[in-house]
């Protein structure tokens, strides 16, 4: 795909404490690379990526493919940026919740981080993807897999232990954050919860292209 050669653009926006492995999780999807190095993020940067997704019908044959830009958001972790991280959350509509399964202190503060996202995001339940990163290194695991599981549950959230070293379910992780972004748009009679940047390559916006069916109709049945 060229560049404008795209349906929609879709934000994703990474989030978790510092050092969890938000960056390398990112750079392993976008450029299939690890770097093991730490580089703490200052601020907010963001990686793009274009993808094909392709819907399943409820005969399960797959749909016209939906061009996608991908624009993932990188968050710092620290408490010192966090006026400046939750300000982008409204413009984002899923979210990769990302903790340290050797650190379990970042595991506990997965509730805080939900309660930051439920305050801030653009509704109260809006699309999340938990990720308990570090898969690889089993032999310094502070989280067990049945803890994480449970509170994923509790949320309603699914779940994927991850790797940004080994790319283990990297992949799988954010396209069904894609999966759960899509079927919201198409079950929503009224477009107006998506963010302003969520636009479609003929300069339309996707509120604009999907409202004009039924213009009658304001209520979202997400």
């Amino acid at each position: 795909m060229s560049d404008g050669d795209y349906d929609y653009l879709i934000k994703f926006l990474a989030l978790g404490d510092s050092g969890v492995g938000k960056t390398s999780f990112l750079y392993q999807y976008t450029d299939a690379k690890f770097n093991s190095k730490f580089i703490t993020t200052v601020g907010i940067d963001f990686r793009e990526k274009r993808v094909v997704y392709k819907p399943t019908g409820p005969d399960g044959n797959t749909g016209r493919g939906q061009r996608i830009h991908l624009q993932l958001w990188d968050t710092a972790g620290q408490e010192r940026f966090r006026s400046l991280t939750t300000a982008f959350f409204r413009d984002a509509m899923g979210f990769l919740l990302i903790f340290d399964l050797t650190n379990e202190q970042s595991f506990l503060n997965v509730r805080n981080w939900i309660s930051q996202l439920q305050m801030h995001a653009y509704c109260e339940n809006p699309d999340i993807v938990l990720c308990g990163n570090k898969c690889d290194l089993e032999d310094q695991r502070a989280v067990k897999e049945e803890a994480a599981k449970a509170l994923a549950e509790k949320y309603g959230l699914p779940y994927f232990e991850t790797s940004a070293a080994t790319a283990s379910n990297v992949n799988k992780a954010v396209e069904t954050l894609l999966e759960l972004i899509m079927k919201r748009m198409e079950r929503c009679v009224d477009k107006s919860w998506i963010p302003e940047g969520v636009v479609r390559s003929n300069g339309h916006s996707s509120t604009e292209h999907l409202n004009a069916a039924d213009p009658d109709k304001s209520k979202c049945a997400c």
